[in-house]
């Protein structure tokens, strides 16, 4: 006789299993413990097997049912129903070992002790709010040139070009490495060469001509806000970091015997370890600082709380306090204003590029050359301090101030 759903009701469990069966190989089985399961038995190639179908409630009679004709089905064809249960299993999850988002958490996990902490946090969120939403859940494999396209133009609509950029760049070493672990066959992201916008500018806004350079550390000298922000703003020209290696700098790091700032490697963008020469100049504003946060961990504590520091916002905020625009001077543009005006003055680039810590991206060989052309960097950025000094002595006109 089949069951019925008044029948399947009223089942209770005893000390010993039972089936109840509804024909076709169909039953349901009633553990002791009160679990109800479906089964079905059949035979495949002479072998007796048993293929099951889930548990009851949550499978209703009419979804056993309609599986056991599909098995039968399946049978009938010269499939084995449950070896192909078990590859569709096997195949989603592959799928889901497979999705972007998997990938590129994998692919970040083995990269990110090679990074600096600020420079691994922007990566992640640029994946998590712009990449992951629209492409996350599909598998490496599947994804279309199309499809990555879509969410670069999403970046691209709210005016972040440059960002569009970046998010490209890391979504094809998320395919590589795809590729590298048997996950996809093909790079689509380099498929899109071409189809974003050039980056306009493509360096952050500083200025460069010499008598600006003074105008701009005069108007730096005369600001009339926080101490800790105008000392901030004082030493950027003179050391060359990244804002971030400026903002973050903890009094420990500094050797003032040996006249030199050692950032270790765990806040340097390339893990490096990286020695500033300091002159007499940055010697100067860094006595004259100690007096307000010398006693604490950082050069330049937030202003809410000592631990942790002033923001590039704050440092941002200040330059446009003092009158320069967006496309005229941000943080970072001290960087690219001294490598334009050393270079105009003829010192050796590789010395520069060092003092930039634009340098190896070898790990190995990093470890052994963070003193690299040391004493060519001690004499340069002296030199530099002082012909920042005679700049900040003129006027627009090229005479003494």
């Amino acid at each position: 006789m089949k069951l019925s759903d008044v029948t399947l009701r009223r089942v209770k469990a005893t000390d010993k299993p039972q089936k109840f069966a509804d024909g076709g190989g169909l039953y349901l089985y009633v553990a002791p413990t009160g679990g109800k399961l479906w089964r079905m038995d059949y035979r495949f190639e002479g072998k007796r097997k048993t293929l099951s179908f889930g548990a009851y409630p949550a499978v209703g009679l009419k979804d056993a049912r309609a599986r056991r004709e599909e098995a039968k089905g399946q049978i009938a064809a010269g499939i084995d129903p449950g070896a192909h249960k078990k590859a569709a299993k096997e195949a989603a999850r592959a799928d889901t070992d497979s999705a972007f988002e998997i990938v590129a958490r994998e692919w970040f996990d083995r990269q990110k002790d090679g990074w600096a902490e600020s420079h691994a946090g922007k990566i992640m969120a640029r994946l998590e709010r712009d990449i992951f939403p629209v492409v996350g859940g599909r598998p490496v494999r599947d994804i279309t040139a199309p499809m990555l396209l879509e969410a670069l133009r999403r970046i691209e609509s709210r005016g972040a070009v440059d960002t569009a950029h970046r998010a490209l760049q890391t979504c094809g070493q998320v395919f590589r490495y795809a590729i590298a672990t048997g996950r996809a066959e093909h790079n689509i992201a380099a498929d899109l060469k071409g189809a974003l916008p050039p980056v306009r500018g493509g360096h952050f806004a500083s200025v460069k001509e010499p008598a600006a350079v003074g105008g701009l550390l005069r108007a730096i000298d005369a600001y009339t806000g926080n101490v800790i922000v105008r000392a901030a703003l004082r030493i950027a020209p003179y050391v060359l970091v990244r804002p971030v290696e400026l903002r973050r700098a903890e009094w420990a790091e500094f050797n003032l015997d040996a006249n030199e700032w050692r950032i270790p490697a765990t806040r340097m963008k390339m893990r490096e370890l990286h020695i500033v020469p300091l002159a007499r100049q940055v010697r100067e504003i860094l006595a004259e600082l100690h007096q307000y946060t010398g006693g604490g961990r950082y050069l330049f504590p937030s202003m809410r709380a000592n631990t942790a520091t002033i923001s590039d916002v704050t440092l941002l905020a200040a330059l446009r306090r003092l009158g320069y625009g967006k496309d005229e001077m941000t943080v970072h543009g001290f960087r690219s204003m001294a490598s334009t005006l050393l270079n105009e003055k003829g010192y050796n680039r590789d010395w520069i590029e060092k003092q930039l810590a634009h340098g190896e991206r070898d790990t190995v060989r990093a470890s052994y050359n963070f003193a690299q052309y040391l004493p060519e960097r001690r004499k340069m950025m002296h030199e530099w301090a002082d012909y920042l000094d005679e700049l900040r002595g003129q006027s627009l006109s090229g005479t003494k101030v």
